[in-house]
Parts: C-alpha cells; sequence; structure tokens
C-alpha cells in the first residue's frame, strides 16, 4: 500500500545514558590487566587468549569491563602494570594440560617449576621485562619446557641437570644485539626436554623468504 512508513529503530530511552564507545587506549589497557592476572595464575592459557580476543574487537566500554569483573584491579596503563612485577611465581602442575605464557604477560625475578607430565611454554617475545636476569628453577619430570626467545635474550643452562633429557637450543645467525634479559635454568629435569628457539615464522613471512639459490 502506498504511503506507508517503516516503523522508526528503537532509540534508548530519555533517562539512559547512550553506550561509550571503547578506544585503542581502553582495549590496550585491558590486554595488560589479562596478561598480569595470566602471569600471577588467576587465568589459564585458554581463558587469556579467550579474553585478549574478545577485548581486542569489543566495541563498548561495558563489553570490556566485564572481562576484568573477576580480576584484581590494576590501574593505569602497561607501564604501571609493570610494577606489579613478582619476586616469585610457582607453577605446580601435575598430569595437567599445557601451561602457556604469551602475550604481554610480566616476567617474575624468579620462576619456579614443579610439575609432572605437564608442558610448558614461555614466550618471551613480547613479554613485559623489567630486569636483566630470571632464575627459573627447575624440578620437572616428562614433558617439554619451550623457551620462545627474541634477539637480546640469552638462556645460561649451565646449571641444568637433564637426567635422561634432552636439551635443543635453536638460534638463527644474526648481528650481535645488547642482552636485554639472562635467562637462568637450575634445578633438573628428568625424562622430559628443554627447546629453546626463536618465534615461528608467520605464512606471510614463509611466503617472504628468500629462494635459495640454484646449484652452479
Amino acid at each position: 500500500m502506498s504511503g506507508e512508513v517503516s516503523p522508526p529503530e528503537k532509540q534508548p530511552s530519555a533517562g539512559s545514558p547512550p553506550e561509550l564507545r571503547a578506544s585503542h587506549a581502553d582495549r590496550d589497557h585491558v590486554v595488560d590487566v589479562l596478561s598480569v592476572a595470566a602471569g600471577d595464575g588467576l587465568l589459564t592459557a585458554a581463558e587469556l587468549d579467550e579474553r585478549v580476543e574478545a577485548a581486542l574487537s569489543a566495541r563498548t566500554v561495558r563489553e570490556l569491563s566485564t572481562l576484568t569483573a573477576d580480576l584484581p584491579p590494576v590501574s593505569g596503563s602497561a607501564g604501571e602494570a609493570v610494577a606489579e612485577v613478582k619476586d616469585v611465581v610457582r607453577i605446580e602442575l601435575t598430569h595437567s594440560g599445557p601451561v602457556t605464557r604469551a602475550g604481554r604477560w610480566v616476567v617474575p625475578r624468579r620462576l619456579e617449576l614443579a610439575t609432572a607430565w605437564c608442558a610448558v611454554t614461555l614466550d618471551f617475545t613480547q613479554a613485559v621485562i623489567t630486569q636483566d636476569t630470571l632464575r627459573i628453577d627447575m624440578a620437572m619430570y616428562g614433558k617439554t619446557l619451550t623457551l620462545i626467545t627474541k634477539p637480546g635474550i640469552v638462556v645460561d643452562h649451565d646449571a641444568l641437570n637433564l637426567v635422561h633429557g634432552r636439551l635443543k637450543v635453536h638460534q638463527a645467525p644474526g648481528l650481535p644485539t645488547p642482552i636485554t634479559l639472562r635467562v637462568e635454568l637450575v634445578g633438573h629435569t628428568t625424562h622430559g626436554r628443554v627447546v629453546v628457539r626463536g618465534p615461528r615464522r608467520t605464512f606471510g613471512q614463509w611466503l617472504l623468504r628468500k629462494p635459495k639459490s640454484p646449484p652452479a
């Protein structure tokens, strides 16, 4: 029928304030809070991944606030979150799923690993590092400890005792870089492995890799 008018879209009532849009700074702050919480053991690796993904796609401040409602407050941005660095963090698990610290997690001054048949991955490529040395006291049985490093991070394993275990260090050749963090491995690992490597190449980096020259 001619002259029909579509019903107007629903508008917020006069008494309700509009949803505040989240800024990049708002999202970054929430990701910092989540990373600190994961470093303190308050969130599992799966929970951290899920909440970070939700934070990066959040459109409003209310959506962001629900992601940290059950966590202790961390005031300010990443620079202030550094003040929350722990002297000692202990990971003690048996027959558990893999444990991963990745993204902007805060590196403690000392880390204690007391695990049995539980793989542990520490990714330092985007970590918040506030000191020049990290001591890792190890009492691991089975599975693998993986350290993902970047230029400037060195791993000292001279004080590590391998009992029926293996150590693999993969470091790409490059120009000398000033040392920003020395990771000291102390203790023992039994029937397990320690792997030190750089980050995996992305698919784009793989496509852009330099082709090998043909044989003469």
